[in-house]
């Protein structure tokens, strides 16, 4: 049976926007020329490989919400996994934002009461720097309070920052069936090559999928800065004609390399033991793809995720 997955929120909330960047590989200015969603657009993606995702990104018009929440009611909240549900945190209709965060809770307790529950706080570039945290937590605590008996996540959100692919990593990670097999592969891989830290992304997306550090790091967002980088870069190379394959980056206290890994992975290195030669650790990746090619064919993902 397929996971399903529903993508809401008020109409302008940016629900289509921020998917256009992680599945479809807008940049952030580009989804300026996007329109509003009319009913339910669907779309899709294959994720990991084998996982394909069936988009449905659900239009947050008046008349479409109270539609969902009547004549569609079953239709849209049976059987669902995860909710992601996305609020502007601009918005100046918060009354009404909430009103219908909570008829969607209702539903979904009512006939998905199992569903993994998260609420994006979206466009937190709008929100003065030094105001961000405050409004956060408070937003925050308001849905995990309106959100009982259920529980949720929450993120802040912004397209032009490393936000949105922390939120969505974050998400993600939770869909992913051997997780916990690829985490300890990695973590085996990193301790044989002597690596200060092993990060996997999906090949298409860039999100990080699973990582391992042996030493501690001081930005604690370094993951999702990456993803936004290499994502980034990745498109620029794509409108040259020319596709990037690897990469390394190297000054007198580390070295981090990031290459193709398996046919669905990018895998990221980092080392700081000047002693061991980049041909050293470029081998050890080469010689560790066959072993997590095999733990994707035999562990891999075999179902679908119908993502609405």
């Amino acid at each position: 049976r397929p996971w399903e997955v529903l993508l809401m929120g008020k109409s302008g909330s940016g629900k289509t926007s921020m998917r256009s960047i992680i599945f479809a590989n807008y940049i952030a200015r580009d989804t300026r020329r996007l329109g509003a969603t009319i009913d339910v657009e669907h779309s899709h993606v294959r994720f990991l490989g084998n996982l394909v995702l069936n988009l449905w990104d659900c239009g947050g018009q008046d008349t479409f919400m109270e539609n969902y929440f009547t004549s569609q009611r079953d239709n849209i909240f049976r059987n669902v996994e995860v909710l992601i549900y996305v609020f502007d945190v601009e918005s100046r209709e918060l009354e009404k934002d909430m009103h219908y965060y909570q008829s969607c809770l209702e539903a979904i307790l009512q006939n998905s009461p199992d569903a993994k529950i998260f609420c994006l706080v979206h466009k937190m570039d709008l929100v003065q720097e030094d105001q961000r945290d405050l409004i956060f937590k408070e937003r925050e605590e308001d849905l995990r309070r309106l959100s009982r008996p259920l529980e949720c996540s929450c993120f802040r959100t912004s397209i032009w920052d490393e936000t949105l692919y922390k939120a969505w990593s974050s998400i993600v990670y939770q869909l992913i069936p051997n997780v916990q097999q690829l985490e300890m592969n990695l973590r085996n891989f990193a301790e044989i090559i002597e690596a200060d830290e092993v990060l996997l992304f999906e090949r298409a997306t860039f999100l990080v999928i699973s990582h391992y550090q042996c030493k501690e790091q001081r930005d604690a967002h370094r993951f999702e800065k990456i993803s936004n980088i290499i994502k980034q870069f990745k498109l620029s190379c794509s409108k040259l004609a020319a596709s990037f394959q690897s990469m390394e980056v190297r000054n007198s206290n580390f070295a981090a390399f990031i290459d193709i890994f398996t046919s669905n992975t990018y895998v990221m290195v980092v080392m700081s033991d000047p002693s061991i030669p980049s041909a050293a650790t470029l081998i050890n990746i080469r010689n560790a793809r066959k072993h997590f090619e095999k733990l994707e064919r035999v562990d891999g993902p075999k179902q679908c995720l119908l993502m609405r």
